[in-house]
């Protein structure tokens, strides 16, 4: 009877097991693979062999190639070396920026939003709909709206702010400090609505006789929040910075919706807006696979070791 139950189970799981192979172990194992191979071309699916010089390379440690240029002084055609510069010049910081600066403060204003909401009494309901509401819109649609918001020197964001002029943001006359403004604040906005909903969920399961506990004890409303709430909030709290800091690590649409196809805010410094996800695309779009797979499997490797730390530390602050 165990052995026919066993059956039945491997049956009914069969169906999610097959599409995680076909579409998330299947792609990871190849990713991987295709990394170490020297010159991978994705249309013949050749290469030169197996090599690690790909992670030197997109980390600029190697040059990818030599070109013939011309001497300045003598003018003979000299090999000079190629590095490929965007993934640490710019990639890996811009990530790195977008990630510890949107992810604490978008956890705080959701923790903040959700205890506000959870204390309504009335139209809670209709105030959650609102809320989840910017979760459920494109992400593209809604980068464009923010485009406009930000756009030029008649932007909304300045007008409403009172911001003089001439003050650019994310246009061909705004430098990077205002275009990663601009888009961390997107960033920051776009992520609230699920976050706020996952907040009010293990609000509205804590008993309430903790709250009277502290109200018979006249304890601060501080206190209570920091006492009582989110110390009974830690699950929620660890999945979200877990799930929150994956997301901010794989930004791509919130540059696609705000800079276009051209992640830059000037024409003289390219690619100042990179991601590193966004360049696993460009290299997939340039038949560079070697490279983008490169770029992904550091990616996967930086996510897993900061998921293990997440996890190690909550062990001893999360209380289930």
């Amino acid at each position: 009877m165990q052995s026919k139950n066993n059956w039945k189970a491997w049956l009914y799981l069969a169906p999610v097991l097959i599409l995680l192979s076909v579409f998330t172990f299947y792609p990871l194992i190849n990713t991987i693979g295709i990394s170490f191979l020297k010159n991978y071309d994705y249309m013949t699916q050749t290469s030169d062999g197996f090599t690690f010089e790909n992670y030197a390379i997109v980390l600029g440690l190697q040059p990818y190639r030599y070109m013939p240029i011309p001497d300045e002084v003598t003018g003979e055609l000299v090999q000079t070396p190629m590095y490929i510069t965007d993934v640490v010049k710019f990639a890996i910081p811009n990530t790195a920026i977008i990630t510890f600066v949107t992810v604490p403060i978008s956890i705080l204003i959701a923790l903040a939003m959700a205890i506000c909401l959870n204390s309504i009494t009335s139209l809670r309901k209709v105030f959650q709909t609102i809320f989840f509401l910017p979760y459920v819109t494109n992400g593209i649609a809604v980068g464009m709206v923010f485009s406009v918001i930000f756009a030029g020197n008649s932007g909304i964001f300045n007008a409403i702010f009172g911001i003089p002029e001439p003050n650019y943001w994310i246009n061909v006359s705004a430098d990077w400090g205002h275009g990663m403004f601009a888009l961390c604040f997107y960033i920051i906005w776009k992520s609230l609505p699920y976050k706020v909903l996952i907040f009010l969920s293990g609000l509205q399961n804590i008993d309430n006789q903790y709250y009277d506990a502290a109200k018979m004890d006249s304890a601060p409303k501080m206190r209570v929040i920091s006492k009582i709430t989110i110390p009974l909030l830690s699950p929620q709290v660890l999945y979200i910075t877990i799930t929150s800091f994956i997301g901010a690590f794989k930004e791509y649409d919130s540059i696609v919706g705000l800079f276009g196809t051209a992640p830059q805010t000037s024409p003289s410094r390219p690619n100042n807006m990179l991601t590193i996800v966004y360049y696993v695309y460009n290299t997939i779009g340039d038949n560079r696979v070697h490279y983008g797979s490169a770029a992904a499997v550091l990616l996967f490797v930086v996510i897993l070791v900061f998921t293990v730390v997440e996890m190690q530390v909550s062990k001893k602050r999360v209380h289930y």
